[in-house]
C-alpha cells in the first residue's frame, strides 16, 4: 500500500475526512482561528519591537537635522559638508521657514516648520507619502500625517497667517517623516515666498553619520559641521535620538499587553488543536480495529489517522494565515500612526513560523492517540472504540441522580466524567476564553481611564492665551540667536484676567504658566507648571498624596521620584528666574510629560512668574464656542487669544490598543467555543445509541437538548470560576508592567476598574461560551430519529 493519497490507504484517508464532515469542519475552523490569532498577535509583537528603528532604517532617517543661515553660508558650501569625516549621506540644502496658519474655520494652528522639497524621495529622510500627491506648484502644501483628521484632509485649505491678504494653501498630500524634519512641505519657491522678517528663511541640511548611537557621537558630528562653515552659520540642530527615545517610550507599554494576548493565543491554540485532533483520532478507535482486521498494518493505521487530522488542519492553517494577514493589516495601519513609523507589514517569517508550528502541534496531537491505537490489538481496539470503559463515571451518575432535577439534566451533568481527559481540555478552553474576556474588559476600562486622565487642562471649556495661540511645536535647538526671530511680548495678564472676569457667562477659571526651572541635584532644566486660583478642575490623577492646595507644595510624577530618589514628604530646591524656593513633595501625579520630570506648584511661590493661560468654565447653557468667539474679540487687541476646547477624545494609541484587545478576545473566545463544539460533537456521536434508547423510552427533543446542554453547564460554571479570577489577576500583573514601561506608576482610577456586576457577568461568560459551543450538536441530537440512532454504532 502507498504511503498517502493512493491505494487503499488513500481511500481510507479520503473516506474519513469526508465521512466526519462536522468534525472535519471543526478542525479546519478551529485551526484557522487559532492560526489567525497567532498571526495577528505575532505581527503586532513584531511591530511593537523597536518600531522606530525599523522605520528609521527604511526611510534612511536623518541622524542630525541642521539649520543654517543662508546669508553666511552658500549652497555649494553646504553641499561640500558631505565630505566631512564620519558623514555617510546628506540631503539638502532645502529652504525652510516657519508659518502659523489658520484652518478653514479660522482657528490658529501652532507654528509649523515648512520645508521646500521638490519631491519626497531623498538619500536622507526618504519620506513616506501616505496619501495624496506631492506639492508641485504654488498654493499647494503637504502636511505631516500627524495632522491627519477631519480638520485636515486632502483638499482642505488653510491660510498662511491671520493677516489680511495672506496666501491660501490646499492640502494635496499627507506624508510621514520618521526623523520629524518638518511639519509641512511645499515647493522650494513657495517656501521662499512665505519667509518674512519675523520668520526668516533658513537652509536645512540632513545628515547621516557612520557612528550615531550616542548623544556624544551626535554632538561630535555637529561640532565638525559647525567648524566647517563660518562662525554663526549653524543656527540650530536636532538629534534623532530625542525622537527615538520618545517613540520607544510610546511603544514600550504595548509589549506586555501583546505578550499577554500572544501567550493566551498560543496556549489556547495548543489546547484546542490538541483536543480537537486527539478527539478525532480517539473517537475512531473502533474503526481502527476494523482496519487492522482487514489487513492494515499498525504503521499504516497511524499514518491514515494522522493524515485525517492534518488534511483539514492544513486547510485551516492556510485560511488562518490569509485571515490573520487581512485582520493584521488595518491594525498595523493604525499602529503606524500611533508609533509614527513607516509602512508596517506582516513579517514574512511570521507567515512561515506560525503555520509550521501549527502543523507540528496538530501532528503531535494526532500522533499520540494514533500511536496508542496502533499498538492496540485488533479485538481490543474494536471493543474500546464502542464506548467509554465500563464503570467510568458511574459514581457521578449516582451522585447526580440524587439531585432534585429532571433525569435528563442529571444524566447530562454526569456525562463529562466518562471522558475526563476530554473534559479537562474543554474546561481549559472555556477557562482561557473567560480569562481573555475578563482581561479585555479590564484593559479596555483601564485604557479609557488613562485617556480621561491625560491632559487635564483640556477638560476646561475655554482656553484663553495671554501671549499667543498656545503651545508651540518642538523646534530645532538653537546654536546661536537668530535675528528677527524673537517672539512677540506676552499680553498683560492683569488685563486678560479682567476681561475673563467681565465676560458674561464666566463660571470659574484658574491660570497657569509653564517655565523652565532648575532643581538642585538634577542635571539640566525641568518643566515647571505653576497654577493660580483653584486648579483642582485641572489637577492630574493622583497615584499617592494630594494635589497642591497651599504654598510651599509641589506635585511630581513617578519619573521624578525614581530619578532623584525622593519620596513624598521630602523637600526639593527649585530655582526659577533667580528665585529659589524649598518645596515639599505632597503628591505623586499620573503625568508622563517630559519623561515624568514635570513639576507642578503654586504660582504664589514664584512672584516673578506671570500666567500665560487661563482655563475657563462657562455657566450652564452657555455655548463654549460662542463664549470663546466673543472673548477673543476682546483679548486679541490685548495680545491674547481664546478658543473653545473640543470634547475630549481618546488618544489614537488608546483606541488602537482597545481595538486590538477586542479583536484578539473575540478570536480567542470563538476558538474556545469551537473547542467545546468539537468535544460535544464527538461525545454526542459516541452516545448516539444511548440517546436513541432514551428517546425510545420517551425523552422529548426538548429534554434531549437539555441533556446535551447540561453536559457542558458544569464545565461552563467551573470555567467561569477559574477564568474570572485568573483574568483579574492577569490585569493586575500586566497593567503595572505597562505603566512601568511608560515610566510611571498608575493611579487607582486606572487599576481598580472592575465593578462587582461586571465580574458576575464575566463569570456567566464561561457558561455562555460552553452553551453556545454545545448548541449546534444539541440541536442535531434532538432532531435525530429514534430508529436511526438505535441502529448507529
Amino acid at each position: 500500500m502507498t504511503r498517502f493519497g493512493g491505494g487503499a490507504l488513500g481511500r481510507v484517508i479520503r473516506s474519513g475526512v469526508g465521512r466526519r464532515r462536522v468534525q472535519t469542519v471543526v478542525i479546519a475552523v478551529a485551526t484557522m482561528m487559532a492560526v489567525a490569532s497567532a498571526v495577528v498577535a505575532g505581527s503586532l509583537i513584531v511591530a511593537a519591537n523597536a518600531p522606530f528603528d525599523h522605520a528609521f532604517a527604511k526611510q534612511q532617517g536623518a541622524h542630525l537635522t541642521a539649520q543654517f543661515d543662508p546669508a553666511k553660508v552658500t549652497a555649494a558650501q553646504l553641499e561640500a559638508t558631505r565630505e566631512q569625516t564620519g558623514v555617510t549621506a546628506t540631503a539638502g540644502p532645502y529652504p525652510s521657514t516657519t508659518i502659523q496658519p489658520e484652518d478653514s474655520v479660522g482657528l490658529r494652528m501652532p507654528k509649523l516648520t515648512l520645508v521646500g522639497r521638490s519631491g519626497p524621495k531623498a538619500d536622507v529622510d526618504d519620506l513616506d507619502l501616505r496619501s495624496g500627491r506631492w506639492a508641485t506648484k504654488t498654493g499647494e502644501i503637504v502636511l505631516s500625517e500627524s495632522f491627519a483628521g477631519p480638520a485636515f484632509k486632502l483638499g482642505s485649505t488653510l491660510k498662511t497667517s491671520d493677516a489680511e491678504g495672506s496666501s491660501t494653501l490646499t492640502v494635496v498630500g499627507l506624508a510621514l517623516s520618521v526623523s520629524k524634519t518638518a511639519d509641512a512641505w511645499a515647493t522650494p519657491a513657495q517656501t521662499r515666498a512665505l519667509a518674512s522678517a519675523d520668520n526668516p528663511l533658513t537652509s536645512q541640511m540632513l545628515y547621516r553619520f557612520d557612528s550615531a548611537g550616542t548623544d556624544k557621537q551626535i554632538t561630535d558630528g555637529r561640532k565638525k559641521l559647525a567648524a566647517a562653515v563660518s562662525s554663526g552659520a549653524l543656527l540650530g540642530s536636532q538629534s534623532y535620538l530625542e525622537t527615538k527615545r520618545a517613540a520607544d517610550q510610546g511603544a514600550a507599554p504595548t509589549i506586555p499587553f501583546l505578550i499577554a494576548f500572544g501567550v493566551l493565543g498560543i496556549v489556547m491554540s495548543v489546547i484546542i488543536v490538541g483536543s480537537v485532533t486527539s478527539g478525532a483520532v480517539g473517537s475512531s478507535l473502533r474503526r481502527i480495529g476494523i482496519l487492522k482486521a482487514i489487513g492494515f498494518t499498525p504503521r499504516e493505521v497511524v499514518r491514515a489517522y494522522v493524515a485525517q487530522a492534518l488534511i483539514p488542519a492544513a486547510v485551516g492553517i492556510a485560511l488562518g494565515v490569509v485571515l490573520g494577514n487581512l485582520l493584521a493589516v488595518p491594525l498595523l495601519d493604525d499602529t503606524e500612526q500611533a508609533y509614527g513609523s513607516a509602512s508596517l507589514t506582516v513579517a514574512w517569517w511570521v507567515d512561515v513560523v506560525v503555520p509550521l508550528a501549527a502543523l507540528v502541534v496538530v501532528g503531535v496531537a494526532a500522533l499520540v492517540p494514533a500511536l496508542r491505537a496502533g499498538r492496540l490489538r485488533t479485538v481490543e481496539a474494536i471493543a474500546v472504540g464502542r464506548a467509554p470503559r465500563t464503570g467510568r463515571g458511574q459514581w457521578a451518575h449516582r451522585v447526580a441522580g440524587r439531585l432534585p432535577l429532571p433525569r435528563a439534566v442529571t444524566y447530562g451533568l454526569a456525562s463529562p466524567f466518562a471522558h475526563p481527559v476530554r473534559t479537562v481540555a474543554m474546561l481549559l478552553a472555556v477557562a482561557f476564553g473567560t480569562v481573555a474576556a475578563t482581561f479585555a474588559v479590564g484593559l479596555t476600562s483601564s485604557l479609557t481611564a488613562v485617556g480621561e486622565a491625560q491632559d487635564p487642562e483640556d477638560r476646561a471649556a475655554v482656553t484663553v492665551f495671554a501671549g499667543g495661540p498656545g503651545p508651540q511645536p518642538v523646534e530645532v535647538k538653537p546654536e546661536a540667536p537668530a535675528e528677527g526671530n524673537s517672539e512677540a511680548p506676552p499680553a498683560d495678564p492683569t488685563r486678560i484676567r479682567a476681561a475673563v472676569e467681565a465676560q458674561e457667562g464666566t463660571a470659574s477659571y484658574y491660570a497657569t504658566t509653564q517655565e523652565d526651572a532648575t532643581v538642585a541635584g538634577v542635571t539640566g532644566s525641568v518643566s515647571l507648571s505653576l497654577y493660580e486660583g483653584d486648579s483642582r478642575p485641572g489637577s492630574y490623577e493622583m497615584i499617592t498624596g494630594h494635589w497642591i492646595d497651599g504654598a510651599g507644595q509641589v506635585v511630581v510624577a513617578s519619573g521624578f521620584l525614581e530619578r532623584t530618589g525622593t519620596q513624598l514628604g521630602d523637600s526639593v530646591r527649585v530655582t526659577l528666574q533667580g528665585d529659589t524656593r524649598t518645596l515639599r513633595i505632597v503628591g505623586e501625579a499620573f503625568d508622563t510629560e517630559d519623561d515624568g520630570m514635570q513639576l507642578h506648584a503654586g504660582m504664589a511661590d514664584f512672584p516673578k512668574a506671570e500666567p500665560r493661560t487661563f482655563l475657563v468654565e462657562v455657566k450652564s447653557g452657555v455655548s463654549p464656542a460662542a463664549y470663546a468667539e466673543k472673548l477673543a474679540e476682546v483679548v486679541r487687541p490685548l495680545g491674547g487669544d481664546a478658543m473653545a476646547n473640543s470634547p475630549s477624545q481618546q488618544d489614537n494609541f488608546v483606541l488602537i490598543l482597545q481595538s486590538m484587545a477586542a479583536l484578539l478576545t473575540l478570536m480567542l473566545v470563538s476558538v474556545a467555543g469551537l473547542g467545546v463544539l468539537n468535544s460535544v460533537v464527538i461525545d454526542t456521536r459516541e452516545r448516539v445509541h444511548d440517546l436513541g434508547v432514551c428517546k425510545a423510552l420517551g425523552m422529548s427533543p426538548r429534554q434531549t437538548v437539555g441533556l446535551v446542554l447540561a453536559s457542558v453547564a458544569g464545565i461552563g460554571v467551573l470555567g467561569g470560576l477559574i477564568g474570572v479570577p485568573a483574568g483579574f489577576a492577569l490585569h493586575g500583573i500586566v497593567l503595572p508592567v505597562m505603566g512601568h514601561a511608560a515610566g510611571t506608576d498608575l493611579p487607582p482610577s486606572v487599576l481598580d476598574v472592575y465593578v462587582p456586576w461586571q465580574l458576575v457577568l464575566l463569570g456567566l461568560a464561561g457558561i455562555a461560551i460552553a452553551m453556545l459551543g454545545a448548541l449546534l450538536p444539541a440541536g442535531w441530537a434532538a432532531k435525530a430519529r429514534t430508529a436511526v440512532a438505535l441502529r448507529t454504532e
